[in-house]
């Protein structure tokens, strides 16, 4: 398994960048260039001046921001000595941010004063109304978060609790005290929680240590394919795994360059990956289909491109063959996967792999525990050197088992050669009043092939005397104008007739209830569903 040479830790890693890179970007976002000097030199000033704060070993820091240069400095910043960071999804409504900063026992939040009509601080007062009142910068006292006392802002404010960030941190930059802080650092210290969420529930906090970002990071740039020429696009937000470990965290081993947006945007998207001639472009299948379909599209050079995960951007040639990877926020990336470039047996071309080196898998009977037979469908376990520390505010006992297994609450069957294939999620699995089980991959991706068809989401509805039924909310293509009948028409010649959705609801994506971390609530769409069919 590839491990750097370098102590793993992100002090370790920003310093060695720094060397051996130099004036080569690393960033670049909204025309503006962040080389890696100047991601040391400046990490290292914001660095210094949260340790004059205040701010050091164990605290934990949210950041509250766009993708963006600032972004980057803040987290390389906040994490280089030894603070946690906590990234804070921008699309988190009031009530979300509230939850997320008690929870997570943040002690500062680093954010931007607004972005493209959001703004961030009419939204933290409205998170904690107390802010309002308070008027002493780096000393508030908030009963809903309880441990929050700074909140730094970059722009301008007219706020009196927040405290201002300076354009040059360069005061006061105490370099050797910044060295011995981060001798303090080691492989085994947290370095982040980063949220995620199901379909239900509260969202959970998996804890990373700075051992596990750093290694884990680096070997999956062997499964991405990055090197040194490497110019990679993405829009995933940062606050997720997507836009940090397969961007941020991707390029900065290889002395690669990531070019981003704050935003995704496909015009300037298009713009971006031929200006840049951008040679990997990462992004969900959703995104290449928009850029794919803009009027720009065809007056573009995108002919850098050579690996992407925005097949539609590409001609049939340059598109992957094989599966997808399969990843967790819990395992810090993909845990199974396999280079996605070379074809694969039809039955192997969907979601799954190979157990990436240092991890194992066992697929068990989710009611018992028991290992299933090669071939037998069964839910994926997983232990090994990415896998979280614990889920922040959970006792260990509650999250693995005793030997040490994390259970994803994922279905997948494993052949005799150990290739893991993904089925779908265990709580998902429609079992129909007609006594089949149908699982709602199968018919998303079905349906996801259609023409005209963005997205599609599938679950089980209920249906009157007929009990459950597969049901679907399907969400268009640009102006395409779609159909249930010839949908399901179309499934027929795909599908066995069982698991041909009974009802097709098509919709704007605005009508589909989702998490703040972008995710479909399938409870509440299984509801939604349920209540049109029992109007019809």
């Amino acid at each position: 398994m590839p491990f750097p040479t370098i102590t793993p830790t992100i002090p370790a890693l920003v310093r060695s960048c720094a060397v051996r890179f130099g004036d080569k970007p690393f960033l670049i976002a909204d025309g503006r260039v962040l080389t890696y000097s100047d991601l040391e030199l400046r990490s290292a000033r914001l660095a210094t001046a949260l340790l004059a704060a205040g701010i050091g070993k164990g605290d934990h820091v949210g950041i509250l921001m766009p993708n963006g240069v600032e972004w980057a400095i803040a987290w390389f910043a906040t994490t280089r000595i030894g603070a946690v960071a906590v990234p804070l999804n921008t699309f988190y409504k009031a009530s979300e941010l509230a939850w997320t900063a008690r929870h997570a026992d943040l002690r500062a939040i680093l954010a931007q004063s607004g972005f493209r009509g959001h703004d961030f601080l009419d939204r933290l007062e409205e998170a904690l109304p107390e802010l309002a009142d308070q008027d002493t910068p780096g000393k508030l006292t908030v009963r809903r978060a309880p441990y929050l006392r700074t909140i730094a802002v970059w722009g301008r404010f007219d706020r009196a609790w927040a405290t201002t960030l300076p354009a040059d941190l360069a005061a006061g930059h105490d370099a050797e005290f910044l060295v011995d802080v981060e001798s303090c650092v080691t492989p085994a210290d947290d370095v982040m929680i980063i949220y995620t969420s199901g379909s239900t529930g509260d969202p959970k906090g998996p804890v990373h240590t700075h051992g596990t970002l750093v290694r884990h990071t680096y070997n999956l740039t062997f499964h991405y394919g990055v090197t040194n020429d490497t110019v990679m696009f993405t829009a995933m937000p940062f606050f997720w795994v997507g836009g940090l470990i397969t961007g941020i965290h991707a390029v900065i081993h290889h002395g690669a360059t990531l070019v981003t947006q704050p935003a995704f945007d496909a015009a300037e998207a298009l713009e971006l990956i031929e200006r840049h001639r951008a040679t990997i472009t990462l992004g969900w299948p959703q995104q290449g289909k928009s850029l794919a379909e803009h009027p720009d599209f065809g007056n573009r050079d995108l002919s850098s491109v050579q690996r992407t995960s925005m097949p539609a951007m590409v001609p049939p040639e340059r598109r992957p063959k094989g599966p997808n990877a399969l990843g967790m926020t819990e395992l810090c990336g993909n845990h199974i996967g396999v280079d996605p470039y070379p074809a694969q047996p039809a039955d192997r071309s969907e979601t799954g792999g190979y157990s990436i080196e240092g991890l194992s898998h066992l697929l068990v009977d989710p009611a018992t525990g028991d290992p299933v037979p090669p071939g037998t469908d069964g839910e994926i376990w997983v232990r090994g050197y990415s896998l979280m520390q614990r889920l922040y505010k959970r006792e260990r006992e509650e999250v693995f088992t005793p030997d040490g297994y994390y259970r994803t609450g994922d279905c997948g069957v494993q052949y005799e050669d150990g290739w893991i294939k993904f089925t779908g999620r265990l709580g998902d699995l429609i079992k129909t009043g007609g006594g089949t089980n149908v699982t709602p991959g199968e018919v998303e991706l079905a349906l996801s092939g259609c023409n005209g068809v963005l997205e599609a989401y599938v679950v089980g509805a209920e249906d009157g005397h007929n009990g459950t039924i597969v049901a679907a909310a399907v969400v268009p293509r640009g102006d395409a104008q779609l159909d249930a009948n010839d949908l399901k028409a179309d499934l027929r010649g795909r599908l066995s007739a069982y698991k041909v959705p009974k009802f097709i609801w098509i919709t704007g994506k605005e009508a589909l209830p989702f998490t703040a971390t972008g995710k479909v609530k399938k409870s509440d769409l299984a509801k939604q569903l349920s209540g049109l069919l029992s109007d019809n």
